[in-house]
């Protein structure tokens, strides 16, 4: 079984410690993201980190997943959507600005990898798409690609740049041309139109990418258990 480790991660920008649970002993680093609102350790309780063992014990990739701060942002109804995505924006730079860099100078290596499901997805294909130049590998399982429907018609810079189905067509292609994209769906998934479009937009920009559509199963975690190792072992064998 992989050595699994629980951590704190100091931020100043957001002036307070997130919980990082690390899986692994070596390997390419792999920034993973809860679905919404799940806790640090969502993906390890649905046996999404176990569905590739394989290539934790043999010292392929190394898993960082990292809390978000769903609560205190999209989903904060107390809040005014201009304040939830402030909150968002400050923990996209927590990530660009900290905790990327000391993963970085941890592994020795100048791009991560960044995987998530459903929200999680929006969060890792978000981060993916704004900041190409440190991201090796994008996973998004079932994921969304847009934040629109939190900002009850709230509309800024900051939305925009955080809404991937926008920026990305008025983006430089040759941006993303070193990534490798995934983008994950089903014939069932709430998210496959979203993921569809995503596809699109990329083929559009001339974009290399893997879509992958699977049949009769949901959104849900044997979607994405099932597929995962798939993904894993194309890269990282």
């Amino acid at each position: 079984m992989p050595r699994i480790e629980h951590t704190d991660y100091y931020s100043n920008i957001l002036g307070t410690s997130l919980k990082v649970e690390v899986t692994g002993h070596y390997g390419h680093p792999i920034i993973m993201f809860p679905t919404s609102q799940g806790q640090y350790t969502q993906n390890h309780d649905f046996k999404l980190n176990e569905s590739i063992n394989h290539f934790i014990d043999g010292g392929k990739v190394k898993l960082y997943n990292v809390a978000t701060i769903d609560e205190y942002s999209f989903y904060d109804k107390n809040r005014s959507p201009s304040e939830r995505i402030r909150n968002y924006e400050m923990y996209v730079q927590f990530l660009i600005q900290e905790y990327v860099p000391y993963i970085q100078k941890l592994h020795g290596v100048h791009r991560v990898a960044v995987a998530g499901a459903s929200f999680g997805g929006y969060h890792a294909s978000n981060f993916a798409f704004r900041f190409p130049d440190v991201v090796s590998h994008l996973f998004c399982l079932s994921g969304a690609f847009s934040i629109r429907n939190f900002m009850e018609g709230f509309n800024s810079e900051t939305v925009y740049f955080n809404c991937p189905r926008e920026f990305v067509v008025n983006d430089e292609a040759w941006k993303y041309q070193h990534m490798h994209i995934v983008l994950s769906t089903s014939d069932q998934d709430i998210c496959l139109e979203q993921t569809k479009e995503m596809a699109g937009i990329l083929s559009s920009k001339g974009i290399k990418y893997w879509y992958d559509e699977q049949k009769w199963i949901n959104h849900d975690w044997p979607l994405w258990r099932m597929v995962f190792p798939k993904f894993i072992g194309r890269f990282f064998s």
